[in-house]
């Protein structure tokens, strides 16, 4: 599999996360807002050794064994302020997260930094269909899914930081969305 490359879009640079990107990820991440509807796995209250241990021991290592993507979300106004990162990932039923600082909310930085992301998945790592789980209440996640062309295949429960919550899996092919992207 292709190393995680530098990405831009309009407004954003997409950078490989590096060891060094954790100080401010520990420092905008811990936020209610943003760790709600995130994987059960992180821990809740995050720790101050928190995002050190994550981008050390996890995300790193991932990229190097060419199983997940990490990138940190950067303006191309500030591109040495980090505001967020966004991931893909190999698996069957989780190809794609992301968080976001709050004070960049509502601008659709997101949607631009999932589209890159997206992209590269189906034209750099030539994979065939992504698959992102949302929490149902997520309304703002729920709608980078809807407009960019994914559908739901499935619902039910899943574990976030904020509990069990009704989930939806949702999904889009390659193919899909080239045409969407054309």
């Amino acid at each position: 599999m292709a190393p995680a490359t530098a990405l831009s879009t309009e407004r954003l640079l997409l950078c490989p996360l590096a060891l060094e990107d954790h100080v401010a990820i520990q420092a905008i991440f811990p936020q209610w807002k943003i760790v709600r509807h995130m994987n059960a796995l992180i821990p809740w209250p995050y720790p101050a050794d928190g995002a050190l241990t994550y981008v050390r021991d996890v995300a790193l290592p991932s990229m190097r064994a060419g199983k997940a993507w990490h990138w940190s979300i950067r303006t191309r106004e500030a591109p040495g302020q980090l505001i967020g990162v966004i991931s893909l990932m190999l698996g069957k039923e989780e190809n794609r997260g992301f968080w976001l600082d709050p004070d960049h909310w509502g601008r659709g930085l997101i949607r631009e930094a999932s589209d890159a992301a997206t992209d590269y998945w189906f034209d750099t790592l030539d994979q065939a269909v992504l698959r992102v789980p949302k929490a149902i209440d997520n309304a703002a996640s729920r709608a980078i899914s809807t407009g960019s062309g994914m559908r739901v295949i499935w619902r039910g429960q899943k574990d976030y930081v904020e509990g069990s919550l009704p989930t939806e899996l949702w999904e889009i092919t390659a193919d899909e969305w080239r045409a969407l992207r054309t």
